[in-house]
């Protein structure tokens, strides 16, 4: 995964019939999708024909994906909480060779959503105080959500919490005490909320090697930096 301005964009290439679960991490993606028939004329002879473009949507819950072999996709993943309007994604399928650099010069600029978002990432963060910080009722928040096509701002903090603990699991430590580092009641509540984002209990996601390493990408909780990696 490389990082540019507002986005890091991936890669990916399904060599054989393959299956993946895409986890919820607070971002949607700019898909720029080849299927592995999209090369072909039908007479063997080779085209490159425009890929298709899809703009996912917040995932709520795991998501399994299932992918045919010969299957590419480009990806943008923008910064969390972050849309496309129509205009935007049109003119990508228009020159999807300048994705990068439309997202980049046309993505938006930082505002006072995104600052409601980071704040409610914060550890131990709830709703009221961020809406205390920033001026405003916990219902003037949750109004200003609803009217941009958000999840509420308890998807944001709860999220946040759990993909944390997710990070820390990779780490040693007693689960006990991870979960009350990471904000949770006890380990009990840690694992009620690993299975209900991650589909997996906190003993067996530090095993799983691969599945820590995409909650690591960049994402809700952990936007800065920049990671070279596959998707």
């Amino acid at each position: 995964m490389t990082s540019q301005s507002g986005y890091h964009s991936w890669r990916f290439r399904a060599e054989a019939p393959d299956r993946h679960i895409v986890f919820p991490d607070g971002c949607r993606d700019v898909l720029l999708i080849r299927g592995p028939d999209d090369g072909s004329d039908g007479g063997g002879r080779r085209r490159r024909s425009a890929p298709r473009i899809r703009l996912t949507a917040f995932d709520l819950r795991p998501r399994p994906v299932v992918f045919a072999a010969g299957t590419e996709i480009l990806g943008y993943r923008l910064r969390p909480g972050a849309a496309l309007s129509p205009r935007l994604l049109a003119a990508i399928a228009a020159h999807p060779e300048r994705a990068g650099s439309i997202l980049a010069e046309e993505g938006g600029a930082w505002g006072e959503r995104d600052d409601a978002i980071m704040a409610l990432t914060a550890p131990g963060a709830t709703v009221r105080s961020v809406a205390r910080t920033l001026g405003v009722s916990a219902r003037t928040i949750e109004r200003h959500f609803i009217a941009e096509g958000l999840p509420s701002p308890e998807y944001w903090r709860l999220l946040a919490r759990a993909r944390r603990a997710a990070r820390r699991l990779a780490a040693p430590g007693a689960l006990a005490e991870i979960a009350i580092e990471c904000g949770f009641s006890d380990q009990a509540h840690m694992t009620r909320d690993c299975v209900r984002w991650f589909g997996i209990p906190p003993a067996r996601l530090r095993r799983d090697a691969v599945s820590l390493a995409l909650l690591a990408q960049p994402a809700l909780g952990n936007w800065t930096g920049e990671q070279i990696s596959t998707r």
